[in-house]
């Protein structure tokens, strides 16, 4: 029997991917060197609750944390990524990612996951703490970058008081199992079945949370009346059919502004501290998302203050 292995792209974690080759049969080794506990431990441990509850993620098949080493299951690489670029109508492949939301939606939720024996990794609930250590990365790393340590520390002070006035805004509670990063990016198709992956950040949050990272991805754009289509499409599918519509939208836009902060602070991180300019060219659609997410009169002093400090001419910026 033949053995071979080769390298596949990485993702924006500290972790590698090596396809293995054993004659016709393959595998996907998952190296990492750091946050071991996060990026093998807790992401079996997650696929495996997962796998248990009726979602497909990739099988764990043999494990040395210790040398920061796993084996996986390989799923293939064909993401929905890269199915929806190819669409025409993309409809059909949002409303089975909705489905599999509603899905991941009925699983009751638990806060302590069993690693063996008395050994379990503890899933954190998305509280306002939570939301402000997220969002805070947009002004340690990407404002900081962009108008230096004294200018950015100023802003920052003006710009986290209004987002707390939002947070506390937000109507539902943190009561349903999150993955945390549900884009088409994290979905494999194989044999016809969706293929959950990335689970190692999941939490305990807002139900609309996974639509936000759906919807209001910045990897692939997608029209404003798709968006609202499949929002009205979560809203009659999910068990919150009976709630008002604008405590939903409330809580989305919400969501969807703080994301997309904290995305610009991680890209700009990946670019500055890990060596991964790749992710740079994500930044003025983020921006633009975030801009659509501001419309709304609640949001108008957040909205100045982040016009203030970020001119259009920064938002742009390319960074080389």
């Amino acid at each position: 029997m033949k053995f071979k292995l080769k390298k596949i792209n990485s993702d924006a974690s500290f972790r590698e991917f090596f396809r293995f080759y054993k004659g016709k049969k393959t595998s996907i080794i998952v190296t990492a060197k750091k946050e071991i506990f996060k990026n093998l431990i807790a992401y079996s441990t997650v696929n495996k609750f997962l796998r248990e509850n009726g979602i497909y993620t990739p099988k764990l098949i043999s494990k040395n944390y210790r040398e920061g080493i796993m084996e996986i299951e390989d799923l293939g690489d064909k993401t929905l990524l890269t199915y929806a670029k190819k669409s025409k109508d993309n409809s059909k492949i949002y409303k089975k990612c909705i489905d599999l939301i509603i899905k991941i939606q009925k699983i009751k939720p638990r806060f302590k996951l069993k690693i063996k024996n008395k050994k379990y990794i503890k899933l954190i609930s998305y509280n306002i703490n939570a939301l402000h250590k997220e969002s805070d990365l947009f002004f340690d790393w990407y404002l900081q970058g962009v108008l230096g340590k004294i200018k950015a520390k100023r802003y920052k002070k003006l710009i986290k008081n209004e987002l707390n006035k939002l947070y506390k805004n937000i109507y539902f509670k943190n009561k349903f199992f999150v993955h945390r990063d549900f884009h088409v990016s994290n979905i494999l198709l194989k044999k016809n079945k969706l293929c959950l992956i990335d689970t190692q950040d999941a939490i305990i949050g807002n139900p609309l949370y996974d639509l936000v990272s759906l919807l209001d991805d910045v990897r692939i754009k997608i029209k404003s009346s798709l968006k609202n289509k499949m929002f009205q499409y979560y809203l009659q599918k999910s068990k919150l059919k009976n709630e008002e519509e604008y405590l939903l939208k409330n809580d989305f836009n919400i969501l969807s502004i703080q994301r997309n902060l904290k995305i610009l602070g991680i890209f700009y991180r990946l670019y500055k501290r890990d060596k991964k300019p790749k992710y740079l060219k994500y930044m003025p659609y983020t921006w633009r998302l975030i801009q659509l997410r501001l419309q709304n009169k609640e949001f108008k002093k957040l909205n100045f203050l982040l016009k203030k400090s970020v001119s259009n001419k920064i938002r742009k910026k390319n960074f080389f």
